[in-house]
């Protein structure tokens, strides 16, 4: 019978707190990376990265803190496995400004930024140059499809028709608003659950419109905590910031109805899905919403890119709203009761 070796307190202690020296190490989980790591793993700079997930070239998620995203390791080896990597990723987010987007056309840049303040070429992002002046870029790829498509051919060459030459002269400018509607496309895209997406579509409406729509201040609260600040960062208060708070801030009559009923609808969808945290023992502030607001004029919805001679028709802003024809048509009712009381008069 063999004896034993008989423990120590100091032998128990090292036993019980195994450090575990020797062993084979655990491998670190590479399932998701940051943007950035897999802007540099793709091969391209943050700008063309960021361009890339807005058009959804690259599949994003929610990361573990708020607002950061990151990338699945099988979504960079999916667009690795992609042909003519990374030429081909790179050619689809190319983006160019003015000049050498009339290069790609053949035409003046005269022209060419005609047509952009029409509708017809849509611009994909904007930045700002050391002016502020504001420098809106296109993609190269969609200017090439509308220059090899015949039934544009008439636009690139020759006189401007009529009709487009009038709206010129009565200083339309449809590329903001064409920016918008692509940009909100994104962010509809990106977001995670009805409040997101409620404010998403509350970031391009003035405070002033999200306040008459969301009567409640604590829905209104919720909303605000996931509007969007506009794209190129920097301190909300500085010059280039409220340039491009101006650019993402609906101005026509036509789009700010739509949003609005767009931001009712969202609303009373995320209601349903999940309240909007309050105080306990606070009650839902009623709701009285308008026609208008509950029912989306599908009818005056922009559209992205108008067909070629067709452009989205500019706001009319000598019609008046339907609530100065009735405060108008009070006024006039009261002044003829004056008149006839007075005529009544000894």
């Amino acid at each position: 019978m063999s004896r034993q070796t008989p423990t120590t307190t100091a032998q128990r202690t090292v036993t019980a707190f195994d450090t575990g020296v020797g062993r084979p190490a655990v491998a670190k989980d590479d399932t998701w990376i940051t943007t950035g790591r897999a802007a540099r793993e793709l091969g391209l700079r943050r700008t063309e990265f960021d361009l890339a997930v807005r058009l959804g070239r690259i599949r994003t998620e929610p990361g573990r803190v708020a607002a950061e995203r990151r990338v699945a390791r099988a979504e960079i080896e999916r667009l690795r496995a992609g042909p003519d990597f990374p030429e081909a990723l790179r050619r689809s987010v190319h983006a160019v400004g003015t000049a050498e987007g009339a290069a790609l056309l053949g035409v003046a840049k005269a022209r060419f930024t005609r047509l952009a303040r029409l509708g017809l070429v849509v611009p994909v992002a904007f930045h700002l140059n050391r002016y502020r002046a504001v420098v809106w870029l296109y993609l190269a790829d969609e200017l090439r499809l509308f220059g090899d498509d015949e039934k544009n051919a008439a636009l690139l060459t020759g006189r401007t028709p009529e009709g487009l030459r009038g709206l010129l002269d009565s200083g339309i400018d449809l590329r903001p608003r064409n920016w918008r509607s692509r940009h909100l496309g994104f962010l509809l895209r990106e977001a995670e659950d009805p409040w997101a997406r409620a404010g998403a579509v509350a970031s391009f409406l003035d405070p002033l419109h999200v306040a008459q729509v969301v009567r409640d201040p604590y829905e209104r609260s919720h909303v605000h905590g996931f509007r969007r600040r506009p794209p190129g960062g920097g301190s909300p208060d500085s010059p280039g910031a409220r340039i491009a708070a101006d650019l993402m801030t609906a101005r026509d009559p036509d789009e700010i109805a739509w949003l609005r009923a767009d931001l009712a609808r969202l609303v009373d969808e995320a209601r349903g899905h999940r309240p909007a945290p309050r105080p306990s023992g606070s009650r839902p502030f009623p709701s009285h919403r308008t026609a208008s607001e509950s029912e989306p004029p599908t009818s005056r919805r922009p559209a992205l890119a108008p067909p070629p001679g067709r452009p989205a028709a500019p706001a009319r802003p000598d019609t008046p709203a339907a609530g100065d024809r009735a405060r108008r048509r009070g006024l006039l009712a009261r002044w003829r009761h004056r008149t006839v009381r007075s005529a009544g008069r000894p």
